[in-house]
C-alpha cells in the first residue's frame, strides 16, 4: 500500500467514525436516532398540511397549549410518560376546541381566541412546572430529553407515527379538498368536519409525541420548518411530502452528531439544522431569492 493509500483510508476511517462511531458505541444515541427518525417520518407530512392550510402559527400556538396538561400529568405522576402523554393530548385538544367555540360564538376570530388560550395555557403550565418541580425539571419540559428516550417513548413515538401515517392515508382526498377549496369541501361533503378536526387530533398528538423528545419550545420546530424548506425546491404534493420528510430526517442525524462532537444541547441544534436547511434554500432553491421567480402554484391531486 502506497503512502497515499494509506492516507486516504485513514480519512475514510475517520470520517466512518466521526458519522457512524456515536451510534455504533452508544445505545442512547441509537435510541435518539430511532425516536428522531419516528418523529420526522409522523410531524413532516403533519407540518405540509399545516403550512398548506396557512396554519403554521396556529402549530406553534398549539405547541405551547399541551404545556399545562402535561404538567398536570407531572405533578400526579412525576417523570411520567403515560401521564404527561395523556395530559398533554387532553389540553392540546381542550385549547383547540375551546377556541374555536369561542370564535364560532363570539365576535372574536379564530387566532385571536387560539393565542388567548395557548398564552394562558402557557403561562400555567410554567408555573406549575416552577412551583411545584425545580430548574431541571423545566427544563426537561421546555426543551426535551432526545438523548434519554427509551423503549417506552420509543414505542410512543413508533406508535404515533404509524397512527399519523394511517390516518393521513384515508384523511388524504378531504384533506387536498381543504386545502384547495374549503368552502367547497364544507358545502359538498360530510368529510369536512371529520377532516378538520381530525387533522387538529393528528397535529395535537404529533406536537405531544415532538414534546418528549424536543420539548415543548422546540417540537413544533420539526413540523414547520422542513415543509417550508421543501417548498423552495418543489411543487408537486407528493413530492413535497417526501423532500419534507428528508430534510427532516438528514436535519436529525445532523443536529445529533453535532450536539455529540461540540457537546451542545441537541433539540435547539436539531432545529438549528433545520433552519439552516431553510435559509440555503430560501437563497438558493428554484423558488428561492436567487431565481427571482414568484412561486408557481403547488400540483395538488385528491
Amino acid at each position: 500500500m502506497t503512502p497515499l493509500d494509506a492516507a486516504d483510508a485513514t480519512t475514510q476511517f475517520l470520517w466512518a467514525h466521526l458519522w457512524l462511531g456515536p451510534f455504533v458505541e452508544f445505545g442512547f444515541m441509537r435510541s435518539a436516532l430511532l425516536g428522531c427518525v419516528a418523529l420526522a417520518v409522523s410531524a413532516a407530512p403533519v407540518g405540509v398540511f399545516l403550512m398548506l392550510r396557512r396554519m403554521s402559527l396556529t402549530g406553534d400556538a398549539m405547541a405551547h397549549a399541551i404545556l399545562p396538561g402535561a404538567a398536570i400529568g407531572y405533578l400526579v405522576a412525576g417523570l411520567s410518560l403515560g401521564a404527561m402523554t395523556f395530559g398533554g393530548i387532553v389540553a392540546g385538544l381542550a385549547v383547540a376546541v375551546g377556541s374555536g367555540l369561542v370564535a364560532r360564538n363570539t365576535v372574536l376570530r379564530e387566532d385571536t381566541s387560539l393565542a388567548a388560550f395557548y398564552l394562558l395555557s402557557l403561562a400555567l403550565g410554567v408555573l406549575i412546572v416552577s412551583v411545584r418541580g425545580n430548574s431541571v425539571d423545566l427544563l426537561h419540559v421546555l426543551f426535551g430529553t432526545v438523548l434519554a428516550l427509551d423503549s417506552a417513548a420509543l414505542t410512543l413515538l413508533g406508535s404515533i407515527a404509524l397512527i399519523t401515517l394511517v390516518s393521513l392515508r384515508m384523511l388524504h382526498r378531504p384533506l387536498v379538498l381543504d386545502c384547495l377549496d374549503p368552502g367547497f369541501l364544507r358545502g359538498h361533503s360530510r368529510w369536512s368536519p371529520v377532516a378538520h378536526y381530525g387533522f387538529l387530533a393528528l397535529l395535537v398528538i404529533n406536537l405531544v409525541a415532538g414534546f418528549h423528545a424536543l420539548g415543548t419550545l422546540m417540537s413544533v420546530g420539526m413540523m414547520v420548518l422542513p415543509a417550508a424548506t421543501a417548498r423552495f425546491w418543489v411543487r408537486h404534493l407528493s413530492a413535497l411530502l417526501g423532500l419534507a420528510v428528508l430534510f427532516a430526517l438528514l436535519a436529525c442525524v445532523v443536529g445529533l452528531l453535532v450536539s455529540y462532537h461540540a457537546d451542545w444541547p441537541t433539540g435547539p441544534v436539531i432545529v438549528l439544522s433545520l433552519g439552516s436547511a431553510y435559509l440555503f434554500s430560501l437563497v438558493f432553491g428554484p423558488h428561492g431569492l436567487l431565481r427571482h421567480q414568484r412561486p408557481q402554484s403547488l400540483h395538488l391531486q385528491a
